[in-house]
């Protein structure tokens, strides 16, 4: 003999399965988001590397170098960031660090996001 709830016809079993898919496609897409929104995804959007890029040439290239590249060698070496350290990397920028000053008032989160996705890319360039 079928349960009640199971039987197709029945309202509640309507509900179930309705629920569970509307679970599952929250689920989905909360999951589709979360290497974004963490910073660890392998592959940024080229749109996001590119302002990335915009912004690190306006502010970072002064001391830092054009590409990651500092010829003089008195910064940090950002083609070698570890690029398993957002965190670290996020601090940095907004705090400051040794003689670099904090850019945390001048950057909006998401210009150090966008920073963080060009140097991680270009960065990768470098480490293979």
């Amino acid at each position: 003999m079928i349960h009640n709830a199971t039987k197709r016809g029945d309202t509640r079993y309507r509900s179930f399965r309705l629920s569970n898919l509307l679970l599952g496609i929250l689920l989905c897409s909360v999951t589709a988001e979360l290497p974004a929104m963490a910073g660890t995804a392998d592959h940024f959007s080229p749109a996001l590397v590119k302002r990335g890029e915009q912004t690190y040439l306006i502010n970072c290239s002064r001391c830092h170098g054009v590409r990651l590249v500092n010829p003089v060698g008195y910064t940090f070496d950002l083609r070698h960031f570890p690029p398993n350290q957002r965190d670290r990397f996020f601090h940095s920028v907004t705090q400051g660090k040794g003689n670099m000053p904090a850019w945390g008032d001048l950057l909006k989160p998401d210009q150090i996001e966008a920073l963080w996705a060009y140097i991680k890319t270009e960065g990768a360039k470098h480490r293979k």
